[in-house]
């Protein structure tokens, strides 16, 4: 089930709440940090371990953050850089938008359709209760696919557009999983900037 328009949608589900922007960004400002980012970034390609067996991640990260504090998942354990200021201006714009504050960026680059990040939720302790997650997507659109975990007719998609951010609210981390999936299409490469706040535990 897709639930989102072309125009801004603001969704209340089950423990979760979604606020999708397909135009955040215009063409020519998305157009302008899609290559920016994609040729400045140091992008890392880490093993990732799932059920015992490790693997080469399918897609490249980079972390950033205004502290030294480190984010681990899937026994990967990333240190930051410091935001540059392309980053800095995003981020303003999206805590602007979203009346919150991120100390955070986890940025994937997706290089083709073969490279995706399986069912997962963004519930790290590192990452409090109930936290707030702001995605942008720069270049190639890409399937937001998200399920609850209990609730079985709760299924839906978004497709997250050039430009778009999507804020992920409410309990969504600890009832819901997402993923973007493979597809055997030939496509482009796609940036995906996940804006968040880290806590100390």
């Amino acid at each position: 089930m897709n639930l989102f328009s072309e125009e801004k949608q603001h969704f209340i589900l089950p423990n979760a709440e979604l606020i999708y922007v397909p135009e955040f960004f215009n063409s020519q400002e998305s157009d302008n940090y899609y290559r920016i980012i994609k040729d400045e970034t140091n992008w890392q390609h880490d093993d990732i371990t799932v059920f015992g067996k490790t693997y080469k991640q399918p897609r490249l990260t980079a972390l950033f953050g205004e502290t030294n504090q480190t984010y681990s998942y899937s026994n990967i354990t990333m240190h930051p850089e410091a935001f540059t200021k392309d980053l800095l201006n995003i981020k303003s714009k999206v805590e602007k938008f979203s009346d919150e504050t991120f100390n955070t960026l986890l940025i994937n680059l997706y290089r083709d359709g073969s490279d995706s990040n399986g069912w997962h939720a963004d519930n790290e302790k590192e990452l409090g209760k109930n936290p707030i997650i702001a995605s942008v997507s720069f270049g190639e659109e890409r399937p937001f696919h998200f399920k609850h975990r209990t609730i079985k007719d709760e299924r839906h998609k978004i497709i997250l557009e050039h430009g778009s951010l999507l804020l992920m609210k409410g309990e969504m981390q600890h009832y819901w999983l997402h993923q973007i999936a493979k597809t055997k299409r030939h496509i482009q490469p796609r940036i995906n900037l996940t804006f968040r706040r880290l806590v100390q535990v």
